[in-house]
C-alpha cells in the first residue's frame, strides 16, 4: 500500500521513508542551471517546504537521495555547495525583537554548522554579510541561501492596530535581504518563498536581481499537483478509493478534479491540484475540506466586511498582473491577497486589456468560503445555516411562497447599524445565501449595482427572480418578460416561477411571484 507524506516537509524523510513523492526534479535542475536569484509565491501547505528542502538536498549533493528521479537524468556534477537555510514560520512574532531573535537564532546555528563566528552584538543583517562571506571564504565554494516563509512576521501583523509593528518588520527584513545584492560574488543560489509578494514597492524594492517566478508559465506546476502526476503517482490511491466508495476511476478521477483541482497561477496552464488535500483524501479515504479547515481565514472575513467589496466580485473580478503582485493596498483592494493566499485563483484572461479574471478555484474553496462568510454577513439571525437549509428545503418541494416569506423576515431581523452602505449590504447577504444555496441546487446570478437577476434550478422546478432597488414588482415582473429571462426553462418540463422583487430602504418591501 502506498505510504503518503501527511505533515512531512523533509525531501530525505519522504524518499528514506518510502512516501509518494511528486517528481518536480527536473524544475529544481531547471532552476539552478538557468539563473541564480529566485522569489516564489505559493499559498500555505502548497508544497514551498518541501521544495526548500529538496533544493538544499541538491545542492549539498547527495546524490543518492535523488537516484531515478528526473534530476538524475539531468545533472551530471554534483558539486556540493554550503546551505544556509531558514524558515519564519515557527514563531509567534509579537514584538520588534521576535524577528531579531529569529534571526539570530539561525546566525547561531549557521556558525555553529560551519565553524566561523560573526559578532554577536552587531545587528542580524550585518551578520549576515559577514556569514556569507566567511563561510564561502572557508569552504572556497559559493554559498546557497533558502529562505522559506519570508512573510510570516508580516501576515501575523496585518490588524490595523499592529500596523506600527508590520512596518518595523518590513525594515528589518528589508535590511535582512539585501545582503543577497551586496554579496553577489560569494552567492551561488538563493531562493525566498513566501504567501504574499510585499514585493518590489517595500521588501524586496533594492533586489532588482530577484526573479519572480509565481506568475511564469514555465513554473506553474513547480508546486501542485498536476492531472498527469496525479495518475502517475497516485493511480493506487485513486482506485482504492474508488473502490471503497463503489465508483469507478473515472468517476473518483471527477470528483477529485471538482473538489480540490483548478489552481491556476498564470494564463493560459493547465490548472493544479491542492496537495495537501490530495494527500490528505487518499490517506485518510475521504474527500473533505482539509486544506480550508487547516487555516480559517479570519482576517480575510474582517477585510471583506470593512473594504466594501461587493462580493461578486470575488468570483467575477478582474486584476491586471502589477496588481496581483503586490497586496500593499490590501484594505482597500483584498483581491490580490486573496489570489495570493489561495481562496481566489485565475479563470480567464483578457489579452486585450491584460486583464486577469479571479474566481474560486474548486469545490473545496468555494464551500469552505462561503461558510466561513454566513457568520460575518448574517450574523445577527440566529442559526444562519440552518436558516439557509430551510430556504432549500422551500425551493426543493417548490414553496416560492414560503421561500420570499422567508427571505422577507430574514432582512427584516438584520441590524442595519452594521449594514453602512444598505445597498451594498442587501446584495452582499443575497450574494451569500445564494452561495450557500449553490452548495446544494443550481443556482445562477448576474448582477450590478441597482440589480439582480436570480435563477434557481431543482429537479422539477425553476424560480425566475428580478429585484429592484426603489422600484415596483411590476417593473421587476414586466423586465422578467422583456428580457426573455424565463425563455430557456419553458420547455424544461418543470414548473416555472417568475419572482418581482421590490427593494427598498434596508429590506424587501413588496413581491409578486407568477406562474
Amino acid at each position: 500500500m502506498l505510504k503518503y507524506p501527511v505533515g512531512i516537509q523533509t525531501f530525505d524523510d519522504v524518499i528514506n521513508g518510502g512516501y509518494v513523492y511528486v517528481d518536480k526534479t527536473d524544475l529544481v535542475y531547471q532552476l539552478a542551471d538557468m539563473g541564480k536569484y529566485y522569489f516564489l509565491s505559493r499559498p500555505r501547505r502548497f508544497g514551498k517546504s518541501l521544495l526548500i528542502s529538496t533544493l538544499k538536498a541538491y545542492f549539498e549533493g547527495r546524490k543518492e537521495l535523488f537516484k531515478g528521479l528526473k534530476i538524475d537524468l539531468l545533472e551530471t556534477q554534483w558539486e556540493q555547495y554550503p546551505v544556509l537555510a531558514m524558515s519564519l514560520n515557527s514563531r509567534n512574532f509579537k514584538d520588534e525583537q521576535s524577528l531579531i531573535d529569529e534571526l539570530n537564532k539561525h546566525l547561531n546555528l549557521w556558525e555553529e554548522k560551519f565553524e566561523v563566528t560573526t559578532p554577536a552584538d552587531k545587528a542580524p543583517e550585518e551578520r549576515f554579510f559577514l556569514m556569507v562571506k566567511r563561510v564561502s571564504d572557508k569552504t572556497g565554494k559559493q554559498v546557497v541561501i533558502l529562505i522559506d516563509e519570508y512573510d510570516k512576521p508580516l501576515l501575523a501583523t496585518l490588524d490595523e492596530e499592529q500596523r506600527g509593528l508590520n512596518n518595523a518588520f518590513r525594515q528589518a527584513l528589508k535590511a535582512f535581504f539585501t545582503v543577497l545584492k551586496d554579496q553577489d560574488q560569494y552567492i551561488r543560489f538563493a531562493l525566498l518563498t513566501g504567501v504574499t509578494r510585499f514585493s518590489k514597492v517595500s521588501i524586496f524594492s533594492d533586489l532588482n536581481n530577484l526573479t519572480d517566478i509565481s506568475m511564469l508559465p514555465q513554473y506553474h506546476r513547480i508546486c501542485g499537483i498536476t492531472d498527469e502526476e496525479l495518475d502517475e503517482y497516485c493511480r493506487e490511491g485513486i482506485q482504492r478509493l474508488a473502490d471503497a466508495k463503489g465508483v469507478d476511476y473515472a468517476a473518483m478521477r471527477q470528483q477529485l478534479r471538482d473538489k480540490y483541482d483548478g489552481y491556476h497561477f498564470t494564463e493560459d496552464v493547465a490548472g493544479v491540484y491542492n496537495p495537501f488535500s490530495v494527500i490528505k483524501s487518499l490517506q485518510f479515504m475521504r474527500l473533505d475540506n482539509y486544506w480550508f479547515s487547516s487555516g480559517t481565514p479570519t482576517f480575510l472575513m474582517r477585510l471583506l466586511q470593512d473594504s466594501h467589496l461587493p462580493l461578486d466580485k470575488l468570483t467575477q473580478g478582474k486584476q491586471t498582473a502589477q496588481q496581483l503582485e503586490s497586496i500593499e493596498n490590501f484594505t482597500a483592494n483584498p483581491l490580490p491577497i486573496m489570489f495570493q493566499s489561495g481562496y481566489l485563483t485565475i479563470t480567464g484572461y483578457d489579452t486585450f486589456f491584460k486583464e486577469y479574471q479571479l474566481g474560486f478555484p474548486n469545490e473545496e474553496v468555494r464551500q469552505g468560503f462561503t461558510e466561513a462568510l454566513v457568520p460575518v454577513f448574517l450574523a445577527n439571525n440566529g442559526d444562519s445555516p440552518f436558516d439557509v437549509r430551510e430556504f432549500v428545503r422551500d425551493v426543493l418541494r417548490g414553496d416560492a411562497e414560503q421561500f420570499m416569506q422567508r427571505l422577507q423576515t430574514l432582512y427584516a431581523n438584520l441590524d442595519y447599524q452594521i449594514m453602512g452602505d444598505k445597498e451594498l449590504y442587501f446584495h452582499n447577504t443575497l450574494f451569500v445565501i445564494l452561495m450557500m444555496m449553490g452548495l446544494y441546487v443550481r443556482v445562477e446570478r448576474h448582477n450590478s449595482r441597482g440589480r439582480c437577476d436570480v435563477v434557481i434550478e431543482t429537479d422539477n422546478y425553476v424560480y425566475v427572480m428580478e429585484l429592484k432597488l426603489d422600484g415596483s414588482v411590476d417593473e421587476a415582473l414586466a423586465q422578467i418578460d422583456k428580457q426573455g429571462y424565463a425563455e430557456p426553462y419553458t420547455m424544461s418540463g418543470k414548473q416555472l416561477f417568475k419572482i418581482g422583487v421590490n427593494f427598498h430602504d434596508g429590506g424587501i418591501a413588496d413581491y409578486h411571484i407568477v406562474q
